[in-house]
């Protein structure tokens, strides 16, 4: 009987946060610049590219028709703001804002599912073809893998290099979303090559994300230069897109919570759910850089820091490796670790992301992208399956 209230309670609590995180994004739909939504409910006004193409998985399961407004105008809007080439700027009102390697491929990303969710199988017609000519020149050596440069993706303040799993992951997904077939299976053939850590490159060596003896993939790789450390969205993705295989995605998310508990009983780990890297980068390291003393210190930002947007994919990547019950788990987790805010007096702050040794909330409050993916974790657990994203992993070549 206890065990069945305490179900009944955890399912109670979701139902109330998902209430609260419609709250969130209905709030933050109407912003200051062009009438465009704001990034968070105080802090960043800014319609920000990335965070509202993460957000629209959220919005997208919701069904809600204001919200299913609010996303096609920022869609429409990147589409007018693209460049001639075809880059998606990294504010949707902001056609001089470039640089980014993940704005282009999530704006096809998210385009083939709005396209689906609201039966529009020509929209932004011209935008799509023009980003897909813009991402067919983005890889270094002219092949199929995706480059980018140091700080260019969601971690302002993380050094990605070269082929990133994260961005690289975006690229498949909407390789087999517009029917490339062909060029998905040798990207993921590509990903799946071993990264090279020889002192000297051999010509008949391609780099790739693959790590021998373990289940993971690489944050990143560029000839003989890589970091190993443990990406929790790129590895997400992988899982969810289908990179990863059956056997592999199970063994990965096992080895994930193994290692988050070891992390606990070092004192490393604070709260019950995956910070965003590890090992955290440490002052020691060679791949530490000065500036991550101010704003990358270890177990903060991108240098461990714990991302409720992030775990919103964390979440959905267990459903999707066959482990429901881990998902359950993780998803109260995630329930409680929205709720603390930083500066407003609100019931639930959704805040941007918490220091990952003190549990401290340390971004903004009601953050969109963080309300959003609790809506499409929540979803998928209840639905046991992981809706907008399950067509790309089950026809994996």
């Amino acid at each position: 009987m206890a065990d069945k209230n305490m179900k009944t309670d955890d399912g109670k609590r979701i139902t109330e946060t998902k209430a609260a995180a419609i709250e969130v994004l209905r709030h933050n739909a109407h912003g200051p610049f062009e009438g465009l939504p704001r990034t968070a409910g105080w802090g960043y006004p800014e319609p920000y590219t990335r965070d509202w193409m993460i957000s629209a998985l959220g919005v997208l399961v919701s069904e809600d028709q204001g919200l299913l407004k609010t996303l096609r105008r920022v869609l429409e809007a990147l589409a007018n703001n693209q460049t001639r080439h075809g880059h998606i700027p990294s504010l949707a009102h902001d056609p001089n804002d470039l640089g980014a390697s993940d704005t282009t491929p999530l704006f096809l990303v998210i385009v083939a599912l709005f396209r689906r969710a609201c039966r529009e199988p020509d929209f932004l017609h011209d935008a799509v073809e023009a980003a897909l000519t813009w991402m067919r020149y983005q890889s270094p050596d002219d092949l199929i893998m995706v480059g980018q440069q140091p700080t260019s993706d969601w971690r302002d303040e993380q050094w990605v290099l070269g082929y990133g799993l994260y961005v690289n992951t975006l690229a498949y997904a909407y390789l087999r979303l517009y029917g490339f077939d062909n060029d998905a299976a040798a990207l993921k053939k590509a990903m799946h090559r071993f990264d090279v850590r020889a002192d000297h490159r051999h010509r008949h060596i391609h780099e790739g994300l693959a790590i021998r003896h373990k289940p993971y993939y690489a944050m990143w790789s560029y000839k003989v230069h890589n970091s190993e450390r443990f990406d929790l969205l790129g590895n997400s993705l992988a899982v969810l897109f289908g990179l990863a295989s059956p056997t592999r995605a199970a063994d990965l998310m096992s080895w994930i919570e193994a290692e988050c508990e070891a992390m606990r009983r070092d004192g490393k780990l604070a709260l019950p759910l995956p910070p965003c890297l590890f090992p955290y980068v440490q002052r020691a390291d060679p791949d530490w850089r000065p500036r991550y003393e101010q704003f990358n210190r270890p177990g903060q930002y991108h240098n461990g820091g714990i991302w409720p947007f992030v775990c919103g994919f964390y979440i959905p990547a267990l459903v999707a490796a066959g482990r429901p019950k881990v998902a359950q788990i993780r998803l109260n987790d995630l329930t409680q670790l929205v709720r603390p805010a930083r500066e407003h007096k609100v019931a639930y702050g959704f805040n941007e992301w918490f220091d990952a040794t003190t549990g401290q909330p340390c971004g903004q409050d009601w953050q969109t992208w963080s309300a959003a993916m609790y809506l499409y974790a929540a979803t998928c657990v209840e639905r046991g399956s992981t809706p907008l994203l399950d067509t790309i992993r089950q026809s994996s070549p």
